[in-house]
């Protein structure tokens, strides 16, 4: 039955059809060989972060990063490298956050690890302090609206345990930081505090975006540890009348030119049909951006440094992009999948690594199912690597703009999620917690994926 549902979706005999996926497989083993042993991957990384670090959009960083995107890309055999320019936001954090518990007399004070969300406006130059309330959930907070006024809201919303692929866990509480603090201020809230998003045994606060909703104050936000949160919850419950002390020293400043950089391998046979593969090059300012997502990046350069070491020559144009401004606006996502649509390019398909740098599983996709199909009836050439997960979602935010704006069939790379938000916009996210072995591996997934839908179109 395996081998009649493989032979329908191509129009080919049996026989003709094992000697391809032979063909195939050998033609895999030769990336994994040249991928396993010399890629470049690992180093590059290294100098990513250890040499610039931190890669905030409007960051001096920013442009540093921009300049060894085009130098990585030149090494491994561009055949075009290029930049693609966009205008990103200009946050900055300032000075480090100060927070701590005051008890009811004020005769103590104790410190809370906490980190400022990206685009949230700092407090006053004194800083905040106010009572603290506590709430499970938004449900709660509109149980509780008449108390909220002039209070610091304090969202103890737990990442959910039970969900094994952890996105999940991440998807279902990521609502409190994007939304909080603007659904905490339409009741007089002063500012919030929110549970970090992540189950790691550490106490190290996670940052990342908010939302400010037009029409509402903009007031500061925050992320705590879940050490610090957990102790702010019972201290809450065992004392009245504690406090919070808070001040913050971020701004956003006006919007500056940042870049997508690209390197290409120009199409033999269809040059004007494109396969984007990619990363995004931007970071939170507080750690080194390893996983998040200077792994994603380094991956995609890889794909074309070894079709080039081993002389693939692609039917159609393959493209490595490094995105910007991921993390706090999405522009260079926007600007790729603007230009692609007023220069109606033919994009085949877009592939995404953005979860980090661990063991690849396999891959998720948005596309038609017949599209899908095809895809599946590769799997079996990937279960010597043990990359066996083919699921029906997933994209990325960056390609995610080009899907909305002109179709294309979108995926992403699904390494091993349950260590990635341990340590996501936190900053134990550094070059040490990478392991070389499991980065290659997901960048030959990456490469073999690429190179069988370049062969076979979808």
């Amino acid at each position: 039955m395996r081998s009649l549902l493989l032979a329908s979706l191509f129009p080919l005999s049996l026989p003709v059809f094992a000697q391809q996926q032979d063909n195939d497989s050998i033609a895999l083993r030769r990336l994994s060989t040249e991928v396993l042993t010399h890629s470049k991957a690992y180093a590059n990384l290294r100098e990513l972060t250890k040499t610039i670090g931190g890669r905030l959009a409007g960051s001096p960083q920013m442009i540093k990063a921009e300049k060894w995107g085009e130098k990585v890309l030149r090494e491994a055999g561009a055949d075009r490298v290029y930049t693609q320019a966009c205008q990103v936001p200009h946050w900055v954090r300032g000075a480090k956050e100060e927070a701590s518990m005051i008890s009811a007399r004020g005769n103590k004070r104790i410190p809370l690890n906490v980190l400022a969300l990206g685009n949230s406006l700092g407090s006053s130059p004194a800083g905040i302090t106010a009572p603290v309330i506590e709430v499970s959930s938004f449900e709660d907070l509109e149980a509780k609206k008449e108390q909220v006024k002039g209070k610091i809201v304090f969202y103890n919303y737990h990442f959910r345990p039970e969900f094994i692929r952890t996105f999940e866990s991440y998807g279902d509480a990521v609502k409190y930081r994007g939304q909080g603090a603007s659904r905490a201020a339409k009741y007089g809230a002063a500012a919030v505090i929110v549970r970090s998003m992540t189950h790691g045994a550490n106490n190290f606060p996670h940052t990342g975006s908010l939302r400010y909703e037009e029409g509402l104050p903009k007031i500061p936000a925050v992320a705590i540890g879940l050490e610090d949160a957990d102790l702010l919850s019972k201290s809450l419950k065992n004392e009245t009348g504690l406090k919070l002390y808070l001040r913050t020293n971020c701004k956003m400043l006006p919007e500056v030119e940042g870049h997508n950089v690209i390197g290409e391998i120009k199409g033999t046979e269809f040059p004007d049909q494109i396969i984007t593969v990619g990363g995004h090059l931007d970071s939170w300012d507080v750690n080194e951006g390893a996983h998040d997502d200077g792994t994603g990046c380094v991956q995609a350069v890889e794909v074309l440094r070894a079709f080039k070491a081993l002389g693939i020559k692609p039917k159609r144009t393959i493209r490595v992009v490094m995105f910007a401004n991921e993390e706090n606006g999405a522009r260079g996502g926007l600007k790729y999948a603007e230009i692609a649509k007023a220069k109606a390019e033919q994009h085949v398909f877009a592939l995404e690594s953005d979860a980090g740098g661990f063991t690849p599983r396999g891959f998720g996709f948005s596309m038609p199912k017949e599209k899908q199909d095809k895809i599946i009836s590769w799997t079996p050439l990937f279960r010597p690597y043990d990359v066996y997960d083919f699921t029906t979602q997933g994209g990325g935010v960056d390609v995610g703009k080009l899907a909305e704006a002109i179709g294309t069939p979108i995926g992403e790379l699904l390494p091993d999620s349950q260590r990635y938000f341990d340590l996501h916009h936190a900053a134990n996210d550094t070059f040490e917690t990478v392991n070389k072995r499991e980065l290659e591996l997901g960048a030959f997934s990456m490469a073999g994926l690429i190179y069988l839908i370049d062969k076979y179109g979808l």
